[in-house]
């Protein structure tokens, strides 16, 4: 990770940042969608510390930043999230056409900003909120090699450690979004979607051989219908092994505070994997496979156990009452709060700045004029 000491002790100028976030779902979503809540908790904390940020999202967004349009409603909600990619080169145009009026401007849209970013003088870094594990995407980064990236987790980086990596910001979250709950429950909870590499059908085996109940808070996307009907369904025996089905924010605190522990079994090289995060926050420790970002978001034996097989999994079940419910808390105030969000970024920001002056002139002044439709 990238380091600038002449940064370091010096107080922060206030910038002009634009905030490029994805238009599939609004910001902050109705209801699924971790990287569009991210993208406002980022948003809010920025205002709050007084920079001067415009956020391009849905116009069904709600901020108190400056609000630009690039689709009027979360695409989902009309049903044209295939044609998402489509939909947000307007956005983009608008951003780059007028990257002169910003300090920064931040991507969060996968690769799709990296080619207009070479051709503007405003440093433009990208967060990639997604995992890097398919090679087909390779070749586009592999060819905006010298764009400055920023990574949710250093775990996410594996798939192309030859990218221009700035640094690793951990999402945070608001310090009084969750509420602290220093008495473990009598269930296990599973918060996230019902998918093979979730493993939910690992988490009912865990809580059959640990002789306590579960409680999977999940969403059943269509895609995975077909998993579900076929390996979860037939595995529900409720109460012991409820499903309660997809949960808001208001019913998060008492969700994963009233319960045990966090299962997080997945399967999957996980980018970042807010739901850690959320049960950090409530107290409630985590056990995981050590998938992706577990090992860096975790903390063995001390805010979860970290284990591979079944047998393991379940013996950590019985060793939740070694863990210190308040030092979960303790380590999501530091590690993963709002605050620790915002003072990675706006290190990133400054450290962007300042290699953007080192670079050659930019090859034109920004996207030309009318090339592309840009939002009303």
């Amino acid at each position: 990770m990238r380091e600038e000491a002449s940064l370091v002790g010096k107080p922060l100028k206030k910038l002009r940042i634009a905030q490029v976030a994805p238009l599939y779902e609004s910001v902050p979503p109705k209801l699924y969608g971790g990287t569009e809540r991210v993208i406002s908790y980022l948003t809010e904390e920025l205002v709050r510390r007084g920079h001067e940020v415009t956020l391009c999202a849905s116009g069904d967004s709600l901020t108190s930043a400056r609000l630009v349009p690039g689709f009027e409603q979360a695409l989902r909600l009309r049903r044209l999230e295939h044609l998402g990619h489509l939909y947000q080169l307007p956005m983009l145009s608008w951003v780059f056409e007028r990257a002169e009026q910003f300090d920064v401007i931040h991507s969060h849209v996968d690769f799709w900003a990296l080619p207009y970013a070479g051709l503007v003088k405003t440093p433009t870094l990208s967060t990639l909120h997604a995992s890097l594990d398919q090679p087909e995407a390779h070749i586009i980064y592999r060819r905006y090699r010298d764009a400055p990236l920023v990574s949710v987790s250093n775990a996410q980086r594996r798939p192309l450690p030859d990218l221009n990596w700035l640094g690793t910001a951990y999402h945070g979250l608001p310090r009084q979004l969750l509420k602290y709950s220093p008495h473990a429950g009598k269930y296990l909870a599973f918060l996230g979607r019902i998918a093979p590499e979730k493993r939910p059908d690992l988490a009912i085996e865990i809580a059959r051989l640990s002789g306590l109940p579960l409680k999977l808070a999940a969403k059943v996307d269509n895609s995975t219908l077909d998993y579900f009907e076929a390996v979860i369904k037939p595995r529900l025996s409720p109460p012991d092994i409820e499903l309660i089905g997809e949960i808001g924010e208001s019913e998060k605190s008492a969700f994963l505070g009233g319960a045990c522990a966090l299962l997080f079994p997945i399967n999957w090289p996980e980018p970042f994997g807010l739901v850690i995060a959320e049960a950090l926050a409530c107290g409630t420790p985590v056990i995981a496979r050590p998938c992706g970002s577990v090992p860096e978001l975790i903390r063995h034996g001390t805010t979860g156990w970290i284990a591979s097989t079944l047998k393991e999994l379940t013996d950590a079940v019985a060793a939740l009452d070694r863990l210190d419910r308040a030092q979960c808390r303790r380590e999501f105030e530091q590690r993963f709060s709002v605050e620790a969000m915002a003072d990675s970024y706006e290190r990133l920001y400054h450290i962007a700045m300042v290699g953007q002056m080192a670079r050659p002139p930019a090859l034109g002044s920004g996207v030309a004029p009318g090339a592309l439709a840009t939002p009303k």
